[in-house]
């Protein structure tokens, strides 16, 4: 059986009990805490209010958000700014969370499987608010703690991170005003803060280094207007996220309905024009397979083979993975802060 006769094991594996251990009555057993809320018989209980209550006086789901995510009510004009962010997120036409909603619902899938595919179009390039919002908080930390002005921050930012999807600074937007009326209804309701101030200081920098134009772009103005409204960048890409997610359910239930049936598995067929791989082939019998295979022995083998490989297209080779893992930039930045 394997090792499991090896003399070296802790136990007889032929001999060992069967079972689970008996409880140890020593310790608490384990359970979730939670500080975000509770629920019993009676009620549902956020942050210490209930929600039911909450309804009852009128408030409405963009005050519940605050709650959860910051434990506080938000004033009036916060109440609105975020009310006018989450109405321009909420749809985006035929974008890519659109488009694989109605993919997955061509499938005959329930609702909610297709709107949670449009939440995972919101990576660190579409929808990248967790990456420009920690961006923004590393270059922050230099005002901070080096005393560089935002100017001078956003200068290093732009330099460091000119070409970065998650800049918030592109070509996207200039012709479009909507991201501008962002920030230009930030500073009607009095809530521009040090975010959106860095920001437009980071799309001056960005418009001298470019060499095509450049402008804000809805990434950069909802994610610096979001955390000028006491938002961490998670929280901005979780409700971003959602509120997208809500605007796909129609999408979804118009590909229902006009969807012509369904799409089975094998029935999608693809004209061989859409393919320019390689030219058809025999294939070989099996005692010409190769003797050699991947295999380098030395460093310079190794370099050219790699080459060889990145001009294989769908390999894999070819991609420079460059996106920081979220968890360990959630980590650096609580120790960034914890120094401070």
């Amino acid at each position: 059986m394997g090792n499991l006769d090896d003399k070296r094991l802790p136990y007889n594996y032929r001999t060992r009990e069967y079972g689970t251990v008996p409880s140890d009555s020593t310790r608490a057993p384990f359970r979730w805490a939670s500080e975000v809320a509770y629920k019993n018989v009676h009620r549902i209980v956020a942050r210490g209010y209930c929600t039911t209550e909450l309804g009852e006086a009128g408030y409405g789901l963009v005050d519940i958000l605050f709650v959860d995510y910051q434990s506080r009510i938000p004033t009036i004009e916060e109440n609105k700014m975020l009310n006018y962010i989450m109405i321009l997120s909420l749809d985006d036409g035929l974008s890519p969370p659109a488009a694989l909603t109605r993919i997955v619902a061509s499938t005959r899938s329930i609702l909610t499987q297709a709107a949670g595919a449009s939440v995972l179009a919101f990576g660190h390039a579409y929808g990248a608010y967790s990456a420009f919002g920690n961006m923004l908080e590393t270059y922050l930390l230099k005002v901070d703690k080096e005393g560089l002005s935002l100017a001078a921050a956003a200068e290093l930012l732009v330099r460091e991170n000119l070409y970065n999807e998650a800049l918030g600074v592109s070509s996207l937007m200039l012709k479009d005003p909507a991201a501008k009326r962002i920030f230009a209804r930030a500073e009607k309701l009095g809530l521009a803060g040090r975010y959106i101030a860095f920001m437009k200081e980071v799309v001056k920098a960005a418009q001298t280094a470019s060499r095509e134009p450049v402008d804000v772009d809805m990434l950069g103005a909802t994610g610096a207007a979001m955390m000028d409204l006491g938002f961490s960048p998670e929280a901005a890409w979780a409700i971003i996220a959602i509120t997208r997610a809500l605007g796909t359910g129609a999408h979804y239930i118009e590909e229902v309905e006009r969807c012509d049936g369904c799409v089975r598995l094998g029935q999608h067929l693809t004209p061989k024009e859409f393919y320019d791989g390689p030219a058809e082939r025999p294939v070989p019998p099996l005692q010409d397979r190769p003797k050699t295979g991947a295999q380098t022995h030395n460093l310079e083998e190794w370099k050219r083979a790699f080459e060889e490989k990145k001009k294989l297209p769908a390999c894999g080779f070819g991609i420079e993975e460059m996106i920081k893992d979220p968890r360990k930039v959630l980590e650096q930045k609580k120790k960034a802060k914890a120094a401070k």
